[in-house]
């Protein structure tokens, strides 16, 4: 109760979900049968692509924490990253007819604005007196989890939702506009994200809580 007295803690503890929750929802469950379905690609390329995903997402973690030391910035580098991961998976999802390496490049570009989300923790410990660093943490590891947690069973509901009975090697065949309506999901939630980060308050990356 004492970490949630604080705005921002709130807010960080809403934001990461959609992010990391999209990234997990993906690459580790939906995208690969999504990849081979509705764009042609084998089971193993299809692998191949959405493990590279999380390879950015990797790769963008370090890079935005240690820009944002070097600027002195949490909540502009966090804004900017959600906005690049909305963008990537809005362009993956919803542009038509679009090429393989073009769908790469979207991908691999939202998996990489994901890195955004390690801003979380130094944002939320700045944001709360220095005894409750323990605390916070683990309040924002949760809300962190939450988003695949929630995410995952709630795509394969709407998918089941809008299954029209087709089967391929005994598996379910979801269509171009179930998947469409599924990821929504992710995208409200990121889209989300990206409004409450407005409302956070800047640290400089100092102790103000």
């Amino acid at each position: 109760m004492a970490v949630f007295r604080h705005p921002n803690t709130f807010l960080l503890f809403l934001i990461p979900g959609g992010i990391v929750g999209s990234v997990l929802t993906f690459s580790g469950l939906w995208g690969v049968p999504f990849l081979a379905a509705h764009h042609g690609l084998s089971t193993a390329r299809a692998s191949a692509l959405a493990s590279a995903v999380l390879v950015a997402w990797a790769v963008g973690g370090p890079i935005f924490g240690w820009f944002s030391d070097r600027i002195g910035r949490r909540k502009l580098l966090y804004l900017f990253g959600c906005a690049v991961s909305l963008a990537g998976w809005i362009v993956a999802f919803w542009v038509p007819s679009i090429s393989i390496t073009v769908l790469s490049l979207a991908l691999l570009t939202a998996g990489f604005g994901s890195g955004c989300m390690v801003l979380t923790f130094a944002f939320a410990k700045e944001s709360v007196p220095v005894r409750l660093s323990g605390t916070v943490t683990g309040a924002m590891n949760m809300g962190v989890m939450m988003g695949a947690m929630l995410l995952q069973p709630a795509v394969g509901w709407v998918l089941d939702s809008k299954w029209r009975g087709e089967m391929i090697d005994g598996v379910r065949y979801y269509g171009l506009d179930a998947y469409k309506t599924g990821f929504l999901l992710m995208l409200g939630w990121l889209a989300l994200s990206l409004l409450l980060l407005f409302f956070t308050r800047e640290t400089h990356c100092r102790q103000v809580g």
